[in-house]
């Protein structure tokens, strides 16, 4: 089994009351796992189902799972579940995405990334009346009350890009990221913003090693603030990113 092989489960379909949505996803290895489906025991089982797959070397399979007293959940639905085997190659093994506010900006710059398929990404909000519907595949919809309770949930390598509809809330999630493993931070604001951002982080205990660690503003402030400008300016500096850490690879 190659240890660059996964399986995407995804909820394919719902029937009466789930956990999550159709069109939730999540990425699981041999040895970990990105994203959730929604926690609890259908989790569970679907991890270990995927991780059979990766032993087997099945390609693919889709499962009805009732979401009764079998599984100890109470919801009692069904859930309807693909998965799907693929491989990482160097190409393609980027650091997943999780992208913290499906506003406007937010769902610009996860319908950008997803064409290029070189990550998993997780797109989160606070209500899923705030969810768009029409998410390409490879985003993973993240639907949490409490956006600071679903940072456990990131994987320690995980880029995360702060653009919530609050301020309260952005500065909670950079305090909680900087208290954590992670590949990166950006944040979303204006200059004004972040210097209020970096005192009261500081106050709050933060280094200012640490806090220089966030990227404030992101993408190119010189093709405006259009939402679609912000997001074209996010790709072009995360592709050179790529572009330079394959460099050092290859010099």
């Amino acid at each position: 089994m190659s240890e660059n092989a996964w399986i995407i489960v995804k909820v394919a379909r719902t029937q009466g009351s789930a956990p999550r949505d159709a069109g939730t996803m999540m990425r699981v290895f041999a040895q970990g796992q990105e994203g959730t489906i929604g926690g609890g025991a259908l989790e569970w089982e679907a991890t270990s189902m995927a991780r059979d797959m990766l032993l087997t070397g099945k390609g693919r399979m889709q499962r009805i799972m009732p979401l009764g007293p079998d599984l100890g959940q109470c919801c009692g639905g069904t859930v309807t579940l693909d998965f799907e085997r693929g491989a990482l190659g160097t190409d393609l093994s980027e650091p997943p995405l999780w992208i913290w506010g499906a506003g406007h900006v937010g769902r610009a710059i996860a319908k950008t990334m997803a064409p290029f398929e070189d990550r998993l990404i997780t797109l989160v909000d606070t209500s899923a009346a705030r969810m768009p519907r029409d998410l390409p595949a490879g985003i993973a919809p993240f639907v949490a009350s409490d956006p600071v309770l679903a940072v456990a949930h990131a994987p320690d390598d995980a880029d995360h890009l702060i653009l919530t509809y609050s301020h309260d809330i952005d500065l909670a999630l950079c305090d909680a990221l900087l208290r954590r493993s992670f590949g990166s931070i950006g944040l979303i604001g204006s200059g004004t913003k972040w210097a209020r951002f970096r005192r009261r982080l500081h106050a709050m205990g933060h280094t200012v090693e640490g806090i220089a660690r966030i990227a404030c503003p992101i993408g190119d402030p010189s093709l405006g603030k259009h939402p679609q400008a912000i997001a074209l300016g996010v790709a072009t500096a995360m592709l050179n990113q790529l572009t330079s850490v394959k460099g050092e690879r290859t010099g």
